[in-house]
């Protein structure tokens, strides 16, 4: 974990850039907060990272517990806040408008404290099957583990396709475990065992029991949480070609509905992914398909038509 630099913050202002670029009016509220929320944290942290970053020694036997919520808000440098929220930006844009924007502050809630408690686990592990205590007192800090764990539930989502990792094309259902080791190789002061826990995160949810005992959970606290009938709709189409089919012609959601989410992605990295997304955003062609705008929320033609002349209007 490095000091965070002083002077002009580069990597915070591209990370503005790049939100502004793609249009705060694009992005859903709570991938948006989420946005926020670090940024706010970056600019005003509640501790110094010292006192935020998460360890055993200093969260499980030291019990300061704090450190769980504490750890995935706060970001080494602009740098580090810059790639993760980048990464988040596009997940989230991809991700809240499948799930549905309460469903997904309860995953971004879950999966940053659990990818915390696992990061624990693992270091625990192998501090004493490795007689090394020093994994006891590593410490570890930003939101990386949480994407992990995201992209899992992405790629689940759209098992088909490949992404580019180093070059070579991976599947999708692998580009986790590539870019795992690939990030730990050329990046040796990133927290592999952070890293994987967001995936081990993701998996529970997608293969094991976590999405069954969280939605349970949500009904017991809040009725109202549902899976479905959210009021965002996911889709895919655009660059990929791929686009959502709606039963019935009609947007509505059902889990039980036939759905066509093929693989969006194309071989594309995620920078690709987002510059798509930003070409998306601002030339539009105003095409009359009837399918919704690639990245935006579903809006009628006449709003189309009016969201388009505001935006050229105002350049």
């Amino acid at each position: 974990m490095q000091r965070r630099s002083r002077g002009v913050n580069t990597g915070l202002l591209l990370l503005l850039s790049q939100i502004f670029h793609v249009g705060i009016n694009n992005i859903p509220p709570v991938t948006l907060a989420t946005l926020a929320l670090n940024i706010w944290f970056f600019l005003s942290p509640l501790k110094p990272l010292y006192n935020s970053c998460l360890s055993v020694e200093k969260c499980y036997q030291q019990k300061d517990w704090q450190r769980l919520l504490l750890s995935p808000l706060h970001h080494a440098d602009d740098w580090h806040l810059y790639f993760n929220m980048a990464s988040m930006l596009w997940k989230g844009i991809s991700l809240e408008r499948r799930l549905g924007s309460r469903w997904f502050a309860c995953v971004i809630t879950t999966f940053s404290v659990l990818t915390g408690m696992v990061y624990l686990l693992l270091q625990s592990v192998c501090a004493e099957f490795m007689n090394e205590p020093d994994f006891r007192r590593n410490c570890a800090v930003g939101f990386s583990g949480v994407l992990f764990a995201l992209k899992v539930l992405n790629n689940h989502y759209c098992p088909g396709g490949f992404v580019n990792v180093l070059g070579f094309p991976i599947p999708n259902k692998f580009a986790c475990w590539a870019e795992l080791v690939a990030i730990h190789f050329f990046s040796p002061g990133t927290s592999f065992a952070g890293h994987l826990a967001g995936i081990l995160v993701g998996l529970m949810y997608t293969q094991g029991p976590l999405k069954k005992i969280m939605k349970t959970c949500a009904g017991i606290f809040s009725p109202n949480i549902g899976y479905s009938g959210q009021q965002h709709y996911y889709t895919s189409s655009g660059y990929s070609g791929y686009q959502d089919y709606y039963p019935n012609s009609r947007p509505g959601y059902n889990e039980g509905m036939s759905r066509n989410y093929d693989a969006y992605t194309a071989g594309l990295s995620e920078e690709e992914q987002l510059e798509q997304a930003l070409r998306a955003s601002l030339w539009d062609q105003g095409n009359t398909r009837s399918s919704p705008p690639p990245y935006g929320f579903r809006l009628s033609p006449g709003e189309m038509r009016r969201q388009r002349l505001y935006r050229f209007d105002g350049q």
